[in-house]
């Protein structure tokens, strides 16, 4: 079955094989429920423990008699026979969610130029190579895992316990050498062995290369852990090395390694947990649009602008003198300040989004507030728009303040995603100059009003 994010109800009459036993153990629950109760359901940015805060809708999909509807989430979660795929809403069509793996490389640093998507479990599970090189970066940037390992001796230097059984078998007669163990701080560990052994999986996948070799840190790291490891590395010992890592890894200063164990589990796991016998489990991997379309954003307005993080606590700022952390989702680093935010939405619909509707409160004000406070005259809305830009600019009513929604387009007609791609550079240096460019209306609106054109 295959329906979109943010579908706004569809009619279960619609679906092929709908399974309403199972899809009703999975909707209208609450998402942190579902994860503890499910360790092969994977929703991120909120799994692996990075965020702990609930999601905007707290259901992955909502179901009653005549409609399942979804929100922000998109993916692919299952259970026993039910098997539900949420594609973006600007996916072309069933084949090709260009729009979703392109944010997913941009936000985790892949780059692939060929990307050939299928509608089965293996591509849904390829989501999980996506996130390796995140996760690598981040636990490397404590350095290589250390850990206490045992090791077996057979010289005159004698520097541990005597291994006297190993000893007699080797030894006799004696001819000057001792067997004997020792534990010893290593980088070639268990769980240095199983990132080689996911390493060494990826290089197998038909777009592994694009993965490993995104860019210069990863492939450094790469090499890295493939020196440590290659003493003992044996490609035979996977089974024997996932069994050794099926407890989770804790340590003091080694911290961001728990998550990097548990997404190589995935990874090495994944034909298991998707194909498995294991009857009633829930399983599958979700994006949170929002935060994703967010991060993939900041990849193109990082060299101008500051992306305050509210998950994260990063680049936090107080509306009042002591309290209320605000979150802007982007503050300009020159002056004159620009402040803004993203939005997963279709503000270009009037009808839903005007300064009549109780959504305005939320999103426009919000935005003017930010505004206020940063004493800055320009925010800006930035929000996806299906094969058209969009620019409007609302004047503040008896102020110089100036608010731009701003819709990127995103292409629904090209054949490939190297087209894709380029064409979504094309756009991307559109938004840019949007946003730089002081275009104020002929008239003097007040808010709400239609103050600009749309860009073709």
């Amino acid at each position: 079955m295959r329906t979109t994010d943010n579908n706004g109800g569809k009619s279960i009459d619609k679906f092929d094989n709908l399974n309403i036993a199972d899809l009703s153990v999975i909707a209208n629950r609450n998402l942190l429920d579902l994860e503890k109760e499910n360790p092969d359901l994977l929703v991120f940015p909120h799994s692996f423990g990075k965020y702990r805060d609930d999601l905007e809708k707290p259901h992955i999909f909502s179901l009653d008699d005549e409609n399942l509807t979804t929100y922000n989430l998109m993916g692919f979660i299952g259970r026993n026979s039910a098997q539900l795929t949420i594609s973006s809403r600007f996916a072309k069509d069933e084949n090709n969610d260009y729009f979703l793996h392109y944010m997913l490389q941009k936000v985790f640093s892949i780059n692939l130029l060929k990307f050939d998507q299928t509608p089965n479990k293996e591509n849904i599970w390829d989501f999980l190579l996506y996130l390796f090189p995140y996760y690598l970066k981040k636990a490397y940037s404590q350095g290589v895992y250390k850990a206490y390992k045992k090791e077996e001796y057979n010289d005159s230097n004698i520097k541990g316990a005597i291994d006297v059984k190993r000893h007699i078998v080797r030894n006799i007669p004696f001819t000057g050498k001792i067997a004997y163990t020792t534990r010893e701080h290593s980088y070639n560990n268990n769980l240095t062995q199983l990132i080689r052994h996911t390493i060494e999986h990826i290089k197998t996948h038909p777009f592994g290369s694009g993965v490993l070799k995104g860019d210069s840190e990863v492939r450094d790291i790469v090499s890295r852990f493939t020196f440590v490891t290659d003493k003992t590395f044996n490609n035979n010992s996977r089974q024997k090395i996932i069994n050794t890592n099926l407890k989770p890894v804790t340590h003091p200063y080694f911290t961001e390694y728990s998550a990097l164990q548990k997404i190589c589990l995935k990874i090495l796991q994944h034909e298991k947990i998707t194909f498995g016998n294991n009857k009633d489990k829930v399983y599958g991997i979700l994006f949170d649009g929002a935060w994703l379309w967010e991060e993939y954003l900041n990849t193109i307005l990082k060299e101008k602008f500051i992306h305050p993080e509210n998950k994260t606590g990063k680049h936090r700022n107080l509306l009042f003198e002591n309290f209320q952390s605000i979150y802007p989702d982007f503050i300009s680093k020159d002056e004159p300040k620009s402040v803004g935010d993203a939005k997963y939405i279709p503000l270009d619909r009037q009808q839903s989004y005007s300064e009549n509707s109780e959504k305005a409160t939320s999103i426009y004000y919000k935005t003017i507030a930010y505004m206020y406070r940063f004493s800055s005259k320009n925010g800006f809305l930035i929000f996806p728009k299906k094969d058209t830009s969009f620019f409007e600019t609302y004047r503040i009513k008896e102020t110089d303040g100036m608010l731009k929604k701003i819709g990127l387009a995103i292409p629904q007609t090209t054949e490939n995603f190297k087209e894709y791609i380029k064409t979504m550079n094309v756009n991307e240096e559109e938004l840019k100059q949007n946003l730089i460019t002081d275009k104020t209306p002929n008239t003097q609106p007040q808010f709400g009003k239609m103050a600009g054109s749309v860009l073709n």
